[in-house]
């Protein structure tokens, strides 16, 4: 039985601890918020204001980090010193460059496992899709276009400040709420060598961070990419992933896989599992995740989603950022 522990008790732990409760061989021993309002919100559980009191009132095998993203690196690296395994909600942290810091943790620390929530890798949807490319039947990728469009109030930002900052969110729409889209993007297209992005505001909410952004990409393999991501979308619509083969074309959108061979019609090949709720569009793959995650800690295997695996979505963003700064192309070879 693996005893577990969330600190931050946000939106996202909703999503968490239900999955935590469900696995039978974990059980959620306690809970810490910096807000004491939050007492009594899992039923059960101690609770805790402090993460550094519970970590050493506690004997822990897991800490899920369920807090906002200049954080991440902090409480990561504490867990991981004191060899507690860590399931890491996304982004992995708040630049490139700070990615490379939970990275090297990860190296300096190998009998620890830290497993960052890029969950949409598990959607049933994207797991056929990878499927489907590797079979060869539809021949090579030639692009691959990945657009999210969805919408956030002022407010989202107005209560909880951070989000709207450089310095503590690491920017806005594509760290937020489209990185599971570039994530997807580069391990459909595998090695970058180039991005041209763009970075905009299109509401003028007084915050520091992008609502918009756009970007080229080109593969090694002289496959193109199209990145496309706002919030100013007028409600949150389906996240659309397209990929182009030579021989045909593989859409998810709406949380179903299609396929059209040379032109013909498109055909259902399946449909994601759904998340029920308000927050339908995050997709149904958090308990995937984390129990797949849990047998890696148990017997002692390796195939998770380890942070050197998300810093490469941290690293497109970073470029698209500083593309749009300089108004030119960034080769992908820097961050080698």
């Amino acid at each position: 039985m693996l005893n577990i522990a969330v600190i931050g008790l946000g939106d996202i732990s909703k999503i968490h601890i239900p999955a935590i409760q469900a696995n039978r061989d974990a059980r959620l021993v306690g809970v810490c918020d910096v807000d004491v309002t939050l007492r009594n919100e899992v039923e059960d559980v101690r609770f805790y204001t402090d993460y550094l009191d519970m970590l050493d009132k506690e004997t822990l095998d897991c800490v899920h980090i369920c807090l906002p993203h200049y954080l991440h690196y902090r409480v990561t690296k504490e867990c991981v010193e004191r060899g507690v395994h860590v399931f890491l909600e996304k982004p992995l942290a708040r630049s490139a460059e700070e990615g490379m810091a939970i990275v090297d943790l990860e190296e300096a620390h190998k009998d620890v496992k830290i497993c960052v929530s890029l969950q949409n890798r598990f959607n049933e949807t994207f797991e056929k899709l990878q499927e489907l490319i590797q079979s060869g039947q539809f021949g090579n990728v030639t692009g691959v276009k990945g657009l999210v469009t969805w919408f956030r109030p002022k407010s989202y930002y107005d209560t909880k400040p951070w989000r709207g900052l450089m310095k503590y969110s690491g920017g806005g729409v594509m760290i937020n709420q489209a990185i599971h889209t570039l994530d997807l993007m580069q391990l459909i297209g595998g090695e970058i060598e180039q991005i041209r992005g763009s970075i905009d505001n299109l509401y003028d909410y007084g915050y520091e961070v992008e609502d918009t952004a756009v970007a080229n990409i080109k593969f090694a393999n002289e496959a193109t990419g199209l990145f496309f991501a706002t919030i100013t979308n007028a409600s949150n619509s389906s996240v659309e992933l397209q990929v182009l083969l030579e021989k045909g074309k593989l859409t998810i959108k709406d949380s179903i896989l299609t396929k059209a061979v040379n032109g013909g019609k498109k055909e259902e090949v399946i449909e994601d599992a759904k998340l029920s709720g308000a927050k339908f569009y995050y997709g149904a793959s958090h308990a995937k995740l984390i129990n797949h995650f849990y047998d890696c800690i148990e017997n002692n295997c390796d195939d998770y989603i380890h942070a050197k695996d998300a810093q490469r979505s941290m690293e497109m963003i970073s470029a698209i950022r500083r593309s749009s700064e300089i108004n030119k192309e960034i080769r992908m070879e820097v961050y080698q």
